[in-house]
C-alpha cells in the first residue's frame, strides 16, 4: 500500500504536489469512491484509481543495462545532433533515464530505468555503490603514483575516497598501460581527473562493473534487461553501503 499522491505521480499524472491538489479538489476516486484525504493509501496493483473520471495508467518498471559506445551522449536530447543513449533502446516503449552519466568519450556499462526510487538509491552520493573502470593511460605509472589514488587524491572539488587500483596490462612499445580502478563516488569526469592528477592522462575509459553487476560479453551498443535478482542485489548493496547500514558479508 502506498500514498495515493505517490502512486499518481509515479503513473505520470502530475508532480506529487499537483496530485495532492487534485485529491483535495475531489477529482480522484479509488474504486468508485471520491477521496479527499491526503493520507489515503491504495494498492496500485488491485485498486481502480481514476482522475477526473479517467483511469491512471501504471507504467511497467524497466531496468536496463546498456553497453554505451564511445561518442554517445548520456542525455535525453542533444542540440548538436549527436547520438544519444536512447538511440540504442528502440525496443523499449517506456521512457527510461540514465542512472548517473558516462562521458561522451567513455564507454561501457550504463544503467537506465523509469524507477525513480531505484535510480536515487544507486546514484545518491551517500550510498557509495562501487563502480569499476578499465583505464588505458599514457605511460606506466609507478606504484607510488597508484598509491596516491589508493589513499585518496586531492582534486579541485576536494579529496577523493580511496580507490582500488591494479595493473592489468603494460604496452611499453606504445608507452601506455591498462589499469583497473574502482571508485565509490560519482563526480564529474572523476577517473580522468584522478589520472591527470598523477600526470598519466586517460586515453580510453570503459566502465566494466556497477556493484556486483558485470558488463561481461554484452556487445557494444546493445542492451539487456536486468533480472529480478540483479535488481535486488543492487538495491541491497546500496542500502548496506549507506552510512549506518548493516552490510552483509559476501558469500
Amino acid at each position: 500500500m502506498e500514498r495515493l499522491q505517490k502512486i499518481m505521480a509515479q503513473a505520470g499524472v502530475a508532480s506529487r504536489r499537483k496530485c495532492e491538489e487534485l485529491i483535495l479538489e475531489g477529482k480522484v476516486q479509488v474504486n468508485g469512491e471520491t477521496v479527499t484525504e491526503l493520507g489515503t493509501k491504495a494498492d496500485p496493483a488491485q485498486d481502480m484509481i481514476t482522475v477526473s473520471g479517467k483511469p491512471i495508467k501504471h507504467e511497467k518498471k524497466v531496468y536496463v543495462m546498456l553497453n554505451k559506445p564511445k561518442g554517445v551522449i548520456t542525455s535525453a536530447s542533444d542540440p548538436e545532433g549527436r547520438k544519444i543513449v536512447s538511440d540504442y533502446l528502440k525496443g523499449i516503449k517506456e521512457r527510461v533515464y540514465p542512472i548517473g552519466r558516462l562521458d561522451y568519450d567513455t564507454e561501457g556499462l550504463l544503467l537506465l530505468t523509469n524507477d525513480g526510487e531505484f535510480a536515487n538509491l544507486l546514484s545518491h552520493p551517500k550510498y557509495h555503490v562501487p563502480k569499476t573502470y578499465l583505464a588505458t593511460v599514457k605511460g606506466v605509472p609507478h606504484g607510488t603514483e597508484l598509491d596516491k589514488l589508493r589513499q585518496g587524491i586531492m582534486l579541485e572539488d576536494g579529496m577523493t575516497s580511496p580507490a582500488e587500483v591494479e595493473y592489468k596490462d603494460v604496452d611499453p612499445d606504445n608507452k601506455q598501460s591498462v589499469i583497473s580502478i574502482t571508485i565509490h563516488e560519482g563526480r564529474n569526469r572523476q577517473v580522468r581527473r584522478m589520472f591527470e592528477a598523477i600526470s598519466h592522462p586517460v586515453l580510453r575509459l570503459k566502465r566494466i562493473s556497477y556493484g556486483d553487476l558485470l558488463l561481461q560479453n554484452l556487445k557494444r551498443g546493445l542492451y539487456r534487461h536486468l533480472t529480478a535478482d540483479e535488481i535486488n542485489q543492487l538495491m541491497q548493496m546500496a542500502k548496506a553501503a549507506k552510512p549506518g547500514g548493516n552490510p552483509k558479508k559476501k558469500r
